[in-house]
């Protein structure tokens, strides 16, 4: 087997050697991580160095809007949207871990870390609405909740990474 097989081997259509794969996987988790609880991270930078303003207005009263949002949806139909989430991630396992399909493995690896991400934006969201937090202290929160995110990211990122990489050595180089 010469090395031009074998690099075309590993790059093929499959999902994780699929480069729009790769593509979607970071601009997901660079928009996740932009866009705390809905409030974009940009926003509240600039809220932050206005310290009074329109700007710290307009910060606070959209993540007011979002956490009530979030909230809302949480009460209303929390319980129905957390079993039909587990369903779903459920059938990607099954599928996708012990029957082998690599596009159910994928969507999986995609869906479940976001999926503790929103469990942590209702967390954050409730502690925002229940402390009523504002200006600094309410900075602070939005700060912690995006740099959990991007720890999750991070690790989600990188267990992507890694899998992907023995899928496509397993099933193009060594089971080929």
């Amino acid at each position: 087997m010469d090395w031009y097989q074998t690099v075309f081997e590993l790059i093929d259509m499959r999902s994780f050697s699929n480069l729009w794969f790769w593509i979607a996987l970071a601009v997901m988790w660079s928009s996740t991580s932009h866009w705390v609880l809905g409030v974009p991270w940009d926003m509240a930078q600039r809220a932050r160095k206005e310290e009074n303003g329109q700007g710290v207005i307009d910060f606070e009263d959209l993540v007011r809007i979002y956490t009530n949002r979030i909230l809302y949806i949480a009460d209303t139909s929390g319980l129905l949207l957390a079993g039909f989430i587990c369903f779903i991630l459920t059938v990607l396992v099954l599928l996708g871990f012990v029957y082998g399909q690599e596009f159910a493995q994928a969507v999986f690896l995609l869906g479940f870390p976001l999926s503790i991400v929103a469990l942590m934006s209702v967390a954050t969201a409730r502690r925002i609405q229940d402390e009523s937090l504002r200006g600094e202290a309410l900075y602070k929160r939005l700060y912690r909740h995006r740099m959990l995110t991007q720890f999750v990211g991070i690790a989600s990122i990188f267990v992507t990474a890694m899998w992907g990489m023995l899928q496509n050595m397993s099933v193009g180089v060594l089971g080929g």
